[in-house]
């Protein structure tokens, strides 16, 4: 039985979260940790029995709990905390938090190849997302030019998605692996509008975010070339979707030694 720990238990992913391992057989709820909710029961945040387990204002009650593995979806600072935490601990970290760059994957890198937990970092636990991402660096090479378009509920702190830049590295490094030329310089000399072509990722690759009410998680690639497009879209209509990501990683965390980054590895690509 895997003792799970919740970062941020009282968010819309944290409480997913907690759900998903309420139900999950192989998984106890050990500890939950948020701020905003300490002291409170459990079971009135998420809205099912949780043994009158009480959420939790510091981290350091994982390791009070005998927690195995923390799952942490929260913001960048505080999932930056909770890696450091974690590799000093010995407790094994799922983070799925927008807005770690490559500086904070390699300093998780360089803090868990020197404790006896493991980490894994991914942009986006929805399996559809995954293999995006993965039919992107396929198309990549053979596409003279691609531009992303990610959208997101109304409520979301950063911009772009970590999933987009994300995406947006992926493309960059499967065309550079393949010795396909540089994407072309934008041609846009005259912008009516500032911003109007969007920000510029990795490997030059234009990322466009979109944030309305009624929208969950989404991404849009789109690559042309001569006389044709290809788009591959991905849809998160609930959150209920990243669920089997997030359990995958919490069984698979503690096999894999040091800093594994994305659902890739897991899935055996």
């Amino acid at each position: 039985m895997v003792r799970v720990g919740v970062i941020g238990a009282a968010g819309r992913m944290g409480q997913e979260v907690c759900r998903a391992v309420l139900g999950a057989p192989d998984m106890e709820l050990a500890c939950a940790v948020d701020v905003r909710m300490a002291g409170i029961d459990l079971r009135q945040v998420v809205g099912v029995d949780v043994n009158a387990l009480q959420v939790s204002s510091h981290i350091e009650e994982l390791a009070e709990r005998g927690v195995d593995v923390a799952v942490d979806f929260t913001d960048a600072a505080t999932a930056r905390a909770t890696l450091s935490w974690c590799a000093a601990n010995g407790v094994h970290a799922v983070v799925g938090t927008s807005g770690l760059g490559p500086e904070d994957r390699e300093k998780a890198a360089a803090e868990f190849a020197e404790s006896s937990a493991n980490a894994l970092i991914a942009a986006n636990f929805a399996i559809g997302a995954v293999l995006l991402m993965r039919f992107c660096e396929l198309a990549a090479p053979f596409m003279e030019g691609v531009e992303v378009i990610e959208l997101h509920h109304d409520a979301k702190r950063d911009a772009p998605s970590g999933t987009a830049m994300r995406t947006a590295e992926r493309i960059g490094a499967a065309r550079a692996a393949a010795g396909a030329a540089p994407l072309p310089p934008d041609p846009t000399t005259d912008l009516v509008a500032d911003g109007a072509r969007g920000a510029v990722g990795a490997g030059g690759v234009h990322i466009h975010s979109v944030r309305l009410p009624g929208l969950i998680a989404h991404e849009e690639v789109v690559f042309g070339s001569l006389g044709q497009s290809l788009t591959i879209r991905h849809d998160s209509y609930d959150r209920t979707s990243f669920m089997a990501g997030v359990l995958l990683a919490v069984r698979e965390v503690g096999g894999r030694p040091g800093l594994t980054i994305g659902l890739d590895p897991l899935l055996g690509f």
